[in-house]
């Protein structure tokens, strides 16, 4: 009999051991190992990982993985293998897709679900300001104000670094 591996740092991969049905807790559990303890996933559903523009000649977004809790929260997974200037950029622009989606027409109240941006990098960003920040493994980013306190906790972009990641512990 002949082994089949699949490599998890390639697109196909990274879908394929985390974005199929049959993988799903899987991705419960890896999600739940990067959330807070009073943010922990108990079911998912995967979403259509292809975001339209609102017309034709808009920029679309296609993810890797898309998917919702059971609360209405919305998970964007991105597996990064080759640096990328603008990477924050982009989870920035990617988020909005999900927030976007959210509105309701006609009379609304603008409440909005939580989105989770999730960058999986196989590259260190090298804007770090201390030496203990370039020797994190896992980043966790939200919206504060002058003070450092949080301002808006709704929107939460979680890089975590696979080259440190991995040297920490055994993922796969």
């Amino acid at each position: 009999m002949k082994a089949k591996y699949i490599n998890p740092y390639t697109d196909f991969g990274f879908k394929k051991l985390f974005g199929e049905e049959a993988s799903k807790p899987l991705l419960i559990d890896f999600l739940n190992a990067l959330l807070p303890e009073q943010n922990q996933i108990v079911e998912l559903t995967f979403k259509n990982a292809e975001q339209q523009g609102i017309t034709d000649l808009d920029r679309k977004a296609i993810y890797d993985i898309y998917c919702e809790n059971d609360k209405g929260e919305k998970f964007i997974v991105e597996l990064q293998k080759a640096k990328q200037n603008y990477f924050k950029d982009r989870t920035v622009y990617y988020s909005t897709f999900p927030i976007q989606e959210q509105a309701e027409k006609g009379d609304w109240n603008y409440k909005l679900n939580a989105v989770y941006c999730i960058g999986i990098l196989d590259f260190k960003f090298n804007d770090y300001a201390t030496e203990a920040e370039k020797t994190e493994v896992l980043h966790t980013i939200k919206l504060k104000n002058q003070h450092g306190k949080v301002f808006y906790d709704k929107l939460t972009y979680i890089y975590l670094e696979m080259p440190n990641f991995l040297k920490s512990r055994t993922l796969f």
